[in-house]
């Protein structure tokens, strides 16, 4: 069961302007909030305490950078109580960058980004095929990422 956290508005702007924009400062967010730094930098700690904030990340196209191949991966498992022993073998395999448990057809989703198809191919065939408890999978290549966003916590 989740616990109730005692989030107020400010809690929520603060969530929603860093969500928008991590690099801005506390005293410009404490501005555009009408509230000092100070308080912005307590509310910051109080969130990450509660583990509502687990860091910021840097945005990259990873395109620029050469990875050009994402794809996706439904995997099915022999049995639905193998997930955490597949689950931590998964997780290192670095180029799988998201993981869920899910309901449906397959019993996990993966995300995974590499440079060229040469390495999807390594992946799928010489790593992901060496994990005991995976039935099989089925890969899906995306052609294109039309879009990502947030999750719209506060509206104004």
């Amino acid at each position: 069961m989740a616990v109730k956290l005692n989030l107020d508005k400010l809690d929520l702007q603060i969530i929603h302007e860093m969500m928008e924009n991590a690099e801005i400062s506390y005293a410009e967010l404490g501005k555009k909030l009408f509230v000092s730094g100070g308080t912005i930098h307590v509310r910051i700690k109080k969130l990450q305490e509660l583990s509502v904030v687990k860091g910021t990340k840097l945005h990259v196209d990873l395109k620029q950078l050469g990875y050009d191949v994402i794809a996706f991966i439904g995997i099915y498992l022999e049995k639905s109580s193998l997930y955490d022993s597949v689950a931590r073998e998964l997780q290192k395999i670095p180029e799988i960058v998201r993981l869920n448990y899910t309901t449906g057809n397959y019993s996990m989703f993966a995300e995974i980004v590499c440079k060229d198809i040469n390495q999807l191919r390594f992946v799928l065939h010489d790593e992901l095929q060496k994990i005991k408890g995976i039935e099989r999978t089925e890969t899906f290549i995306s052609l294109d990422e039309s879009f990502t966003r947030n999750v719209q916590v506060y509206k104004e």
